[in-house]
């Protein structure tokens, strides 16, 4: 048995590139920065602060949904899983990248904030189905339940504060 499966919460550190495929299908790629708290060890040792990059993929319905709403700077969590690829640069170095194929999303970011601030009625948002789910907190729309069966903001969970946030 195994398990491919990762869990991120950042900020989105530029713009989402999107391009569309021949076929139709969207394709958006976002760039995510996961920060870990500077501490001071018990023996007085000051350890600073340290950020990582993330390269995230998002596929069809949910990529259609980071070109319309995720901009620099929202707060994100991702549900997805590590991919890699390989390739030749132009200079001819092998390159390895490991990126994160997302499967679930939730923004973080309050409503009104930076580009989420009017997507009740969406039907990019309600209509999404399949594996792929997105979720908006501060109870405005959620489809990661069950595929084809969106549930409107009455139903949806009452909206998290920073003071029910463990972290």
């Amino acid at each position: 048995m195994s398990l491919n499966r990762v869990m991120l919460i950042g900020n989105v550190g530029q713009e989402p590139t999107v391009r569309y495929l021949n076929t139709g299908i969207c394709v958006a790629s976002v760039r995510l920065a996961t920060t870990d708290r500077a501490y001071t060890m018990r023996d007085g040792t000051q350890v600073p602060e340290r950020s990582e990059w993330h390269s995230l993929i998002f596929w069809d319905k949910l990529a259609e949904t980071v070109e319309r709403y995720v901009h620099k700077g929202d707060k994100l969590y991702v549900e997805g899983k590590l991919q890699s690829r390989s390739f030749d640069d132009r200079q001819g170095i092998h390159r390895t990248v490991v990126e994160i194929m997302v499967s679930n999303m939730e923004m973080l970011t309050p409503k009104g904030a930076q580009g989420v601030s009017n997507v009740q009625g969406s039907q990019g948002v309600s209509n999404m189905q399949g594996s792929q789910g997105v979720s908006y907190m501060q109870g405005v729309q959620s489809t990661s339940n069950a595929p084809g069966s969106p549930i409107s903001p009455a139903e949806s969970a009452p909206a998290i504060v920073n003071e029910d946030v463990p972290f």
